[in-house]
């Protein structure tokens, strides 16, 4: 133990033109071989050829640091020569120390909400059901601790509890912060290694309490010893230290469940982190900690809490918490999900097909095919503070693509060690039972499992949401896009080839599947209405460039299915239906939709945006019809009309207003005097000939011949169209 600093302990600093200043921190005892032997550690540079002068005069190994102490001074200086520095000997790069490394991934991930994601997803890795944070204010003993430096560690504290428990590759993965050891097993959300390491923003020793162990990680190096960057204690086998230390093990009773006896026992059934605030400026960071600081990331979590159960698998509740000084402790928010109510097994079973799928595709099974399953979830939160509750329901659609539905996205996922998941999640919601279905208005958004932090970036235009396993920035804060400066980067390209491929599947299936369930469940307190299905499909101005590649593939499937409902109440193709834009509230409009529907037209009326997709995406093989005078003219052809006179006037009002008079011919549609109708006639004859009756030429002059005339009663305006029809080409049917 020679070079273990005590609680006095001096510094060596070792300087050099080209590596700059090393300090460490050693014991007096600690020799000038050992100091070679630290500088080998972090530049490499072997101790053979290390020159190490302490005022111009070169140490033998052997001298203890000790010995050169100056006095009243607790450092030591000293300068370095090497020839594998300047040439002539071992070259070679390095690692930056630890804390450089570390400071690095705080630059690039920047401090936020996002923090509070990132261990949800370590929870959703592990495969725990609950998560909670904790802001505790309570002040911890300092009397006996590992070492007087740990005092300031003793205070307030953001802790994160998950009931899952570490596994030794837990253990060994929260050690090697260069790389993820997630990143082999996709099924991992946190594959991208730098997530947990956020947490530094908020403190300099973290600690981990999970099953019998408990560790706590330094990356200043100085608290356990010199390069030493933590610490490990288990439970069942150091009960002696962790007695003796008291107070350095006091944070973790008391905490969501733990008592001393559970200390005891040996054996904590789940995770508990520890992150003390940072209350000064240390070389790791120079961000200050406090209770409003916390108190914002709880809030920022809060503004997505409705959304970020909708796409993990395994945890199902989120909650926060503050304790006082005092020891009072009191829930401020809580977010559940909830499985549909009607089939509690929905969800499940929906997963394990999910999970069999997931499997097959690993094991490289063929399939051409997307699996996809859908289920109901309500999610439900809770805020204490406002004391507000409220329930959001959601449609959520997962799909994993098929090994063989594309052989560049299974040689990318291969390389990668990404996985074709898809999810889409469709907000319902209950206005009356009229207005039943998506939610209007609604914007979505792209999660990678969890919501990508809001802003342009992640907005899509479309009304879901997307999760998808994307390739992300190295800030996990956006989708990697292919640009010019980076075409070839295969997690982009991963990106555009998922989004053509499995996106516009699932989310076929997604509306399919909305129908589906109005169907089967049309009398029951389902939220989904017939109309209200058109509001899962994307507006094509609304979606946003990066996504638009979604809706050819996604159209050209769903088009050719039943996905429109007619007035009649059935659902039919796009090729049967009639396409109304008429006023509702119209007597002619309701009189020409009834008309058509008992003549065997199924007529429908769609949103505008889904009449623009028509427009736009429906192949040139398929008339897309709409309720037009032409068809009017063309089903009185073919059904003529039985209802009563007043219904005919109105029929004849609609077949008059596009002015295309000589499609008039042969309809029985022509109003007379005697409350009869004939038909539009192109004969010249005299005794064919219908009447007009004028301030010239009144119709008592003409007694007798009532069926000869036009009804006089007609609108003026359906007699100002009858008079243009007089003189239309080709037309001999009136006369003044």
């Amino acid at each position: 133990m020679a070079n273990c600093p005590g609680p006095w302990a001096p510094w060596v600093t070792v300087n050099h033109e080209c590596i700059g200043p090393r300090s460490y921190q050693v014991s007096p005892f600690t020799s000038v071989q050992d100091v070679k032997q630290m500088l080998y550690e972090e530049t490499n540079l072997p101790v053979k050829e290390q020159r190490l002068l302490h005022n111009g005069r070169m140490l033998d190994d052997t001298v203890q640091i000790g010995s050169l102490i100056p006095a009243g001074s607790p450092e030591v200086s000293m300068t370095l020569e090497g020839r594998g520095l300047k040439g002539g000997g071992r070259f070679g790069q390095t690692t930056p120390p630890l804390v450089e490394f570390l400071k690095d991934i705080l630059r690039r991930y920047p401090e936020g909400g996002q923090i509070l994601k990132e261990l949800i997803q370590n929870a959703e890795d592990a495969g725990a059901t609950e998560v909670k944070f904790l802001y505790d204010e309570t002040q911890y003993g300092v009397e006996s601790l590992w070492s007087p430096d740990m005092a300031q560690h003793q205070g307030t504290a953001l802790y994160v509890y998950n009931d899952a428990v570490f596994t030794a590759e837990d253990w060994n993965g929260i050690q090697e912060i260069a790389r993820s050891r997630k990143r082999d097993d996709p099924l991992k959300v946190g594959r991208f290694g730098i997530g947990f390491n956020s947490v530094y923003h908020i403190t300099d020793v973290p600690s981990i309490f999970s099953g019998d162990q408990i560790a706590m990680l330094d990356p200043h190096q100085t608290l356990f010893g010199v390069n030493e960057s933590g610490q490990c204690w288990n439970l069942k086998t150091e009960v002696k230290e962790i007695t003796e230390l008291s107070d350095q093990f006091a944070p973790y009773t008391g905490i969501f469940g733990i008592s001393e006896k559970t200390i005891w026992d040996g054996s904590f059934p789940g995770t508990l982190f520890r992150f003390p605030l940072r209350v000064k400026p240390s070389q790791l960071s120079g961000n200050i900690y406090n209770k409003e600081k916390v108190l914002e990331l709880f809030e920022s979590f809060k503004a997505d809490a409705d959304t970020v159960l909708l796409f993990l698998k395994s945890v199902q509740k989120i909650s926060l918490h503050v304790r006082e000084c005092d020891g009072t402790e009191r829930v401020l928010f809580e977010v559940t999900a909830k499985e549909n109510p009607d089939d509690k097994l929905e969800k499940p079973n929906a997963l394990k097909t999910l999970c069999q799928a997931v499997d097959s595709y690993s094991n490289g099974v063929h399939s051409s095919i997307i699996t996809c399953v859908t289920y109901q979830l309500h999610i439900e939160t809770q805020d204490e503070t406002s004391k507000e509750t409220q329930r959001t329901t959601w449609l959520v659609c997962n799909g994993v693509g098929g090994r063989g539905m594309c052989a560049e996205l299974d040689s990318l996922a291969d390389d990668l060690k990404f996985m074709p998941t898809i999810g889409i999640a469709l907000p319902l919601t209950v206005i009356n039972k009229e207005d039943r279905g998506a939610t209007s208005g609604f914007s979505g958004r792209a999660f990678c499992f969890l919501p990508l932090p809001p802003g342009e970036e992640s907005e899509t235009g479309l009304p879901v949401h997307v999760s998808g396993f994307f390739g992300l920035t190295d800030n996990r804060r956006s989708i990697k896009w292919r640009e010019v400066d980076q075409w070839r980067d295969p997690a982009a390209l991963w990106n555009e080839l998922l989004i053509i491929t499995v996106i516009p599947k699932a989310y076929f299936t997604l509306i399919v599947e909305a129908i589906k369930r109005v169907q089967i469940k049309k009398d029951q307190d389902i939220p989904l209405s017939p109309t209200g299905t058109y509001r899962a499909w994307p507006d094509p101005k609304q979606v946003k460039p990066r996504w638009t590649p979604i809706l050819r593939p996604l159209f050209q499937e769903l088009l050719q299915q039943q996905v429109i409902y007619s007035l009649s109440e059935s659902w039919i193709g796009v090729d049967q239906a009639a396409f109304s834009e008429l006023d509702t509230d119209d007597d002619i409009s309701e009189t020409v939709i009834n008309y058509l529907q008992s003549s065997g037209t199924q007529v429908a009326r769609v949103p505008a945006a889904v009449d623009f997709v028509l427009a736009c995406y429906m192949t040139d093989t398929t008339e897309v019809k709409k309720v037009t005078p032409s068809l009017l003219r063309q089903t009185i052809r073919k059904c003529k009309h039985k209802g009563p006179s007043q219904e005919k006037l109105l029929l004849l009002e609609f077949a008059l207003s596009d002015a295309n008079y000589s499609d008039l011919i042969g309809l029985e549609l022509l109003p007379l005097q005697d409350e009869t109708f004939t038909s539009f006639s192109s004969s010249v004859n005299e005794k064919d000939a219908i009447y007009i009756a004028s301030e010239v030429f009144p119709r008592s002059l003409y007694p007798g011949l009532e069926h000869r005339f036009l009804l006089e009663t007609v609108k003026p305006a359906v007699m100002n169209s009858l008079k243009k029809a007089t003189k239309s080409r080709g037309s001999k049917t009136f006369h003044n």
